[in-house]
């Protein structure tokens, strides 16, 4: 008698893994083997057997797997944990090799296959593809846009390659809207993933080497693992240190895939981030119609942090994907209970391992979304008889409650606190909010970002955050200053440091169009992107307020979508007004994790908005889903100029000046290094060229040229944007600020020793 299907797809899962080990195990395995077979142990083996587990929680066919991409993602960080934690004990010094990482994957998946429930749906077989081909067609030559434009980049020629990327994922999404009636949920979430995917690579792509802000020293900690094959917190007590989502993760996957190790920060965390959007759709379509998780999604991504920020943020990617995991479960209502409720606690445990930052701002949405739950409740109970007769009692049934808000809460302190001893900056942000709240503190703004809220502010101006930043400095280093070891103010007072004007991208035919007939280019792009960010906050609070009506509302929310959505606004209040939070973690990308609560609301308040359209209602918001995806995705400025280029687009601009890795920066930084060494003289260098080159340091750096932090004596390295264009930017107080810098100072008080037209060391 054959076995059933599904039996036969686990056998085979199953005899794979052992000729998967024994390539892992082989020496001199090409590259072009070895990573298939890595990605199969660490993502497609988990998948394939944790389907039938995540059967029982979600009842989707795409929810099934989508939740089984998180678990695998989970599950590769907690046998690296595991691998690093027992062996040592065992004698083993160095755990995170290839032998011991593929044996204890492979063990560990024969556990799991052996164990865990088998799924009696297949894979794909049955699953309706209509509406496949545009889709297809539009969603491949998005991907292989995102891939040409950044390498042309890279090669100095022009972002035309790029920007047609972001038409075609424009009117990709388009495509989808206007045909979701017509495509099967497969395609739809396909198209998804596309337009997520290449949003991400046309940044995480830009250069040769690790690009951007946070994944610079996010790449270190990940190399001090690598080369230790040890994971440590010990060694170093930093935060970053302690997101295994930085640290394990990679290790495993460049340790059996081969992948280039940058890349593995380049492509493949971005491409597993890129499934969370897949999830936001897929977690509103439980309680929503399809145009209404579709909308969710598209606005998850059409948010700039989404494609400006989070490629460089790889520990808070993989948070989120496990929060949207998380919700993907909260609204799957065709499950038991209790089940949902512990799987969804596993899954903030992930996130708790991932990013700090990011759990503490979830335990805060919980602990007010069940505040809330708890003082609705009462007030609700009047009307609960005709949610009995409609057959809606378990939609309003609350899932959150007080261990799932506790446990997380004691899992990120315990994780913080005793676990890793990497707490002090959690309790350093208190302290300060304290400070702000009962006014002690220093009353100076938060980041400028809220500018963008709308109970936010007009922010600091530059010159008002520079001054900030010469005073404090000034502060810091009084007593040093008098002992001599810092440049006497006296002869600084001659050199001043002005805020740099803002570069714009020069106007087009078109800009330069607009202007002859007297329309500011850069006010336009200016007032457009004030537009957007206000639109969608009104869009928020009008899809709210038509959902708790429920009359004219697109779909009816879950409890608990509303309860954490007035917990995700609640924390963005607090952002907002307490200037310290807004410092320490960016509005922005509070506003991008509140998205994964309240983006349906979104979604309802754009479709309100075009009700009166009547039937053509689709193709106005068609309209307008496309001009704020262009404008806010950097295509619209680029086609008009008169604004900051973008990473993404073009080889210029702020973002390309402080993130961007220059070969002649990398030069210096080793020549210096080289002859610095057993000498007592600090390296100073700006923050952002420290960025770029702190993994070839290992001499002792300061990341600091202020001409009020200039020591007596010190090495002063400028990077490639100080050497060419005479400026240095500072991150001061959540802000980004950009200063003249008075390159006299340095020729009078030093020597120039070498210079390689890029970069300039001085002594």
């Amino acid at each position: 008698m054959n076995p059933p299907t599904w039996l036969r797809g686990r056998l085979g899962v199953l005899l794979s893994l052992g000729p998967a080990c024994a390539v892992e195990t082989l020496p001199g395995v090409p590259a072009l083997l070895l990573a298939p077979v890595g990605l199969w142990l660490l993502f497609a083996a988990p998948v394939l057997l944790l389907r039938g587990s995540t059967d029982k929680v979600v009842s989707t066919r795409s929810g099934s797997l989508l939740l089984a991409a998180g678990l695998a993602v989970l599950l590769d960080i907690l046998v690296a944990l595991g691998a690093n934690t027992v062996l040592p004990l065992l004698g083993v010094e160095r755990p995170l090799t290839r032998l011991v990482l593929a044996s204890a994957t492979t063990l560990v998946l024969l556990v799991l296959g052996i164990l865990a429930p088998q799924s009696p749906r297949p894979l794909l077989r049955g699953a309706p593809l209509s509406g496949a081909r545009p889709v297809a067609w539009a969603a491949g030559v998005a991907l292989l846009l995102s891939v040409a434009g950044p390498i042309r980049l890279n090669n100095g020629l022009g972002g035309a390659v790029s920007t047609t990327a972001l038409v075609v994922v424009t009117a990709l999404i388009v495509l989808l809207l206007l045909r979701h009636a017509h495509c099967s949920p497969v395609v739809l979430e396909a198209g998804i993933y596309a337009a997520s995917a290449t949003l991400l690579l046309l940044t995480s792509l830009r250069g040769w080497y690790i690009t951007g802000h946070d994944i610079q020293r996010e790449y270190l900690y990940f190399r001090l693992t690598l080369g230790g094959g040890f994971w440590d917190i010990s060694a170093y007590t930093d935060p970053y240190n302690a997101c295994l989502s930085i640290t394990l993760l990679p290790v495993s996957i460049f340790r059996l895939t081969g992948i280039e190790d940058i890349y593995v920060f380049k492509a493949v965390l971005p491409l597993l981030f890129a499934l969370t959007p897949v999830l936001v759709h897929r977690a509103v379509r439980n309680v929503a119609p399809p145009l209404v998780a579709l909308l969710s999604a598209v606005f998850f991504m059409a948010f700039p942090t989404f494609f400006t920020d989070m490629p460089f943020l790889g520990r808070q990617a993989i948070a989120f994907l496990l929060l949207a995991c998380a919700m993907l479960v909260l609204t799957d209502s065709q499950r038991p209970l209790p089940l949902r409720r512990a799987v969804f606690t596993v899954l903030l445990a992930g996130v708790v391992l991932s990013h700090y930052s990011t759990i503490y701002v979830i335990v805060g949405t919980l602990a007010t979304a069940f505040a809330v739950d708890k003082a609705w409740r009462p007030a609700s109970r009047p009307g609960r008889a005709h949610q009995h007769r409609d057959g809606r009692q378990g939609r309003m049934r609350t899932f959150l409650t007080w261990w799932t808000v506790a446990v997380p809460a004691v899992l990120a302190l315990l994780w913080a606190g005793p676990l890793t001893h990497t707490g002090g900056q959690l309790e350093s942000t208190l302290r300060v909010v304290a400070s702000d709240l009962f006014g002690s503190g220093d009353a100076r703004g938060g980041s400028s970002d809220t500018r963008y809220s709308l109970f936010g502010g007009a922010g600091v101006t530059p010159e008002e955050r520079l001054a900030e930043y010469r005073e404090d400095t000034i502060g810091h280093t009084r007593a040093d200053r008098a002992d001599g070891k810092y440049l006497p103010l006296e002869a600084l007072a001659k050199y001043p440091t002005p805020v740099a004007e803002k570069e714009n991208l020069p106007l087009t035919p078109v800009g330069r169009a607009l202007d002859t007939v007297g329309l500011s280019v850069p006010a336009l792009n200016g007032a457009l992107r004030q537009a957007a960010a206000l639109l969608l906050q009104v869009l928020v609070l009008v899809g709210f307020v038509i959902a708790l009506r429920g009359r004219s509302s697109p779909f009816t929310p879950v409890r608990d979508q509303i309860t954490l959505t007035v917990g995700a606004l609640a924390m963005m209040g607090l952002f907002t007004l307490v200037p310290q939070l807004s410092v320490d973690y960016s509005v922005l990308r509070a506003f991008q994790q509140g998205l994964l609560f309240f983006a349906p609301f979104i979604a309802a308040g754009a479709l309100w908005a075009v009700r009166r359209a009547g039937r053509r209602a689709l193709p106005v918001l068609c309209v307008l889903v496309a001009g704020l995806l262009l404008d806010l995705t950097g295509a619209v400025p680029k086609a008009l100029g008169g604004y900051p280029a973008q990473l993404a687009l073009s080889n210029s601009g702020p973002a390309y000046d402080i993130y961007y890795p220059h070969a002649e920066d990398r030069r210096a930084a080793m020549w210096l290094n080289q002859r610095a060494a057993g000498d007592d003289l600090v390296v100073q260098t700006d923050r952002y060229s420290f960025s770029r080159l702190q993994t070839l340091f290992t001499v002792r750096t300061q990341d600091s040229v202020h001409p009020a932090l200039l020591r007596s004596q010190s090495y002063v390295l400028l990077g490639s944007a100080p050497t060419r264009k005479d400026e240095v930017t500072v991150f001061f107080r959540g802000d980004l600020v950009t200063y003249r810098y008075p390159r006299d100072l340095l020729d009078t008080t030093r020597n120039l020793i070498y210079s390689n037209e890029g970069a300039v060391v001085y002594r």
